[in-house]
This record gives structure tokens, sequence and C-alpha cells, in this order.
């Protein structure tokens, strides 16, 4: 058989560490196993009602063909409203382009600004799928570390200090996935002062967890002052609206960007789902209510599941305001070994044995840039966190 000689951009990706780990676990689950699986990025909620009905009515319509490849007018004019109402950024509606999930509008974005030779910036832990969209657009992503003591949330200090002639993008996430940091209005103006002194720097502002806040204000880069011009906000229904399959993202960019963006998704995919743009549409009607009911329980979950790691003595994790995942730093249990004969070096080898021997399925740092920790994604149960809590604490005293 002839070996198949791949584009060397395509080689070099590598596979999405979180979508393997619940490949892996469920697996595990088809051989019988009670596996708990805390690593999928997906709320546990069902999509409320009237979004569903709404993608109902759209098909007992015969709306069920191709729209226009930005998306629908209806639905980029209640983004456009959305924007200004909430973010306090003011666009074109013609400037907003609907995608098959944010995932694709950040891939688009990357792809239209960052060139063969540029330098994109990633504050890391940063979510998986960064370096390789940078990689695939032929640039060099540049990983800037963050800490624990900052709770994983990039200074001024350290932005100022990556950027050189050949920077290009910023991609900032906030609240963050995988560690559900969340920039105040002081530390977000900050990293903009020092934009400012970069005017060849552009911004990628994924705000996919924009609503899942914990008494915290959310702000937009893309906001402050003349940073509008500079920032493609990124933004979807997957998260706050539990539509994670549903596939409707979007993004709101200057009018060049924008242009750009759409012939590039009219070569890719076009439009996303006419049925999915009705339902965002819904979505962005109903009552704001229905999302702070699914807020608040993931507050509890939050909650109860910091107040169980403060109880493992080893762990540092930072109290999240956004998101719903935890990253613990769980370095201190490298070098130990299993009752089993397995070593610990590596927070890799750490999920392997959650996994093969207490059936509970995490992600390892390294994925996210950041050796030191773990993703836990409390979107689950409070059933399930318990026991999977029970879990934890007793595979990690067993190590010896």
């Amino acid at each position: 058989m002839v070996e198949i000689e791949f584009n060397d951009r395509v080689s070099a990706m590598k596979p999405s560490a979180t979508l393997a780990m619940t490949a892996r676990a469920a697996q595990c689950r088809a051989a019988g196993r009670p596996v708990i699986g805390l690593s999928a990025g997906e709320p546990d909620f069902d999509t409320p009602d009237v979004i569903r009905e709404a993608a109902q009515r759209a098909i007992a319509d015969g709306f069920t063909h191709y729209t226009n490849n930005k998306g629908t007018p209806e639905l980029r004019a209640a983004i456009q409203d959305k924007l200004a109402r909430d973010n306090g950024i003011h666009v074109s509606a013609d400037d907003i382009i609907c995608s098959n999930g944010a995932k694709q509008s950040v891939a688009m974005a990357v792809s239209v600004l960052a060139r063969p030779g540029d330098e994109v910036l990633i504050p890391a832990p940063y979510w998986v799928s960064y370096p390789e969209m940078v990689r695939f657009a032929g640039a060099t992503p540049v990983s800037i570390r963050t800490t624990v003591a900052s709770g994983y949330r990039l200074t001024p200090e350290q932005l100022e200090a990556s950027i050189t002639p050949k920077t290009r993008l910023l991609i900032l996430c906030s609240p963050s996935n995988p560690t559900g940091g969340t920039y105040t209005p002081e530390q977000m103006e900050g990293l903009a002062e020092v934009l400012r002194r970069h005017p060849q720097v552009y911004v990628i502002s994924d705000e996919i967890y924009e609503h899942i806040r914990y008494g915290v204000p959310h702000v937009s880069m893309g906001s402050l002052g003349d940073m509008a011009g500079r920032t493609v906000t990124v933004n979807g229904f997957s998260k706050a609206y539990a539509m994670t399959g549903w596939r409707l993202g979007y993004l709101a960019a200057a009018p060049e960007i924008a242009k750009a963006v759409g012939k590039l998704q009219s070569q890719l995919t076009s439009a996303p789902s006419s049925i999915s743009q009705k339902a965002g549409e819904a979505a962005l009607a109903m009552p704001h209510s229905i999302i702070d009911a699914m807020v608040q329980a993931f507050r509890e979950r939050r909650d109860f599941m910091l107040g169980e790691l403060s109880g493992i003595e080893g762990l540092a994790c930072p109290k999240p305001d956004g998101a719903f995942y935890l990253f613990p730093e769980v370095s201190s249990f490298y070098g130990r070994t299993s009752p089993g004969g397995r070593a610990i070096s590596s927070a890799e080898d750490l999920c392997f044995y959650l996994l093969e021997e207490f059936d509970l399925a995490l992600v390892p740092g390294h994925a996210f840039g950041e050796p030191t920790g773990l993703r836990i994604s409390y979107a689950a149960s409070m059933e399930n966190l318990a026991e999977a809590m029970k879990r934890f604490s007793s595979a990690l005293g067993a190590l010896s």
C-alpha cells in the first residue's frame, strides 16, 4: 500500500486532547465501567424549550434552505442589538458573520489575520485549539505562561514583554477555558493600554462564556474606545444557551476584516444551518432568567468543588469567576507511585491513573499549555460531582 502524504500543516496538527479523553471515557463506559467524565466542555442542561420550539416552527414552515452566507438578516440584527446593549460594541449588521460555532469563527479570524512569519500571543493555560489554528494558518503560536497567583490572568507587564516586531495577534478568552479566569474592567484596560502602544497587534476576543459569570462584570476588549477597530469579537450559543450541538456562533469585526472572513466562509462552509439560526433568534429574545437559573446551578457546583479541593493537601486552585472549569495545580503529586506501581511523572500520567484505576476522566494540563495542572469540568450533576471528588481524593491519597 502506498503511503499517503498529507499537507504538512495537517500532519503537524495535534488532535484535541479534550475530545480524545472524552472518547476514551466513552469507550470505558461502553465496556461496562462506571466512568464519571468531567472532561467535556459542555453544559449538562437541555436546550431551553423556547429555543427548541423555534427550531420546530422553522422546520414546519419550510425554513430549510440556504441563507445568506453571513447569516440571516434577522439573526444578525438581533446580534447587533445584543452587542450594543450588553457589550458596548457598535457595529453594522453587515460586519457580523454567523458561523458553524464559535470555534469556526476563531479559526476564520486567525486564518485571515495571521500570516506566515507572524507571531500570535496566547496566554496559557489556553483552549487546546488556539495553537493548532495558528499553526495551520502558517503563523507561530507564542505561549505566555500565567500563574496561579494571578488567577491565570495575563498581566500588562507580561504582554509588553512578549510583543515583538513579528507580533500580529493576541488571542484572549474571558471568562477562560480552561481556568474560568475572568478579567476585571481594570485588568482589561491595563492590557488595552499596552496594545495601544503597538498598533500592529490585533485582538481576537473569545467571549463564548460571557454569560456564565459569578457576580463579576464582563468587559469586551472591543468596547474600549480605540480598540474597536482592532478587535474581532467572537461569541456563540453553545455554552450559555446549552446549544452545543446546534453549531451556531458569530463574530463581529471592522468592515475589512468581516469582508475577508465572509469571503473565506463562502468557500469553506457557507452559512450555518437555517434551523439553528431561527433557534438563535429565539435564544437572544428569551428571558435572561432562564440563563440565570443555569448559572446559579453552576455557581453552586463551583463552590462545592472548591470546598472539596481545599481539603486535599498539595493542591492549589484559583477561585474562578466564570465558565464551568477548575484548573488545580497538581505538580506536588509528581514523582509518586500508584498502589499498582504506576509512576506519576506528569499530569497525563495522573489523568490516566485516575481513569484506569478510579474511573474518573479529567484532562491533563499539558494540552492547555500548563503541564503542572489539569482541567476539571463541573458541568455535571451534583451527585456525579460528589462521587467524582471522592474518587479524586482517594486516588491522590493512595499515591506514595
